[in-house]
């Protein structure tokens, strides 16, 4: 009986392992602001992103977008699965340096980024690596 449930622990585990192996990842797009985009860079990579290393966040690659319309500013994380991706988010939002940060900025600069977009990207099987 012991040998069947340590078997049976141990399919438990190697099966959530399994599911944790195949990331997951994230795209956010923000509208930024002409006016004043050189402050959205200087607050992103001198303050957020410090933050950001603090809960774990993967940047792996950022962008800028520009068309007739809008400037956008792109960038794509990755996550080992969505519950840490969502606990992340979530402790960067209420991490009390970047709250003050973004009020500061906000009160020197005005508002820096518009919309928001954000997408959750689960990679396909068939995807080249």
């Amino acid at each position: 009986m012991k040998k069947l449930f340590l078997i049976f622990v141990l399919l438990i585990a190697l099966t959530a392992k399994a599911q944790n192996r195949t990331p997951i990842y994230q795209l956010r797009i923000y509208e930024i602001f002409e006016n004043n985009k050189k402050e959205f860079h200087e607050r992103f990579r001198d303050h957020a992103m410090c933050i950001m290393k603090k809960y774990n966040f993967k940047i792996i690659s950022i962008y800028e977008s520009k068309s007739d319309k809008k400037t956008e500013f792109v960038y794509f994380l990755e996550w080992p699965n969505e519950a840490t991706m969502k606990k992340a988010w979530e402790d960067f939002r209420k991490d009390q340096e970047w709250i003050d940060i973004k009020k500061l900025y906000t009160e020197k600069y005005g508002d820096v980024v518009g919309n928001i977009e954000d997408r959750v990207l689960t990679k396909l099987d068939y995807s080249p690596n």
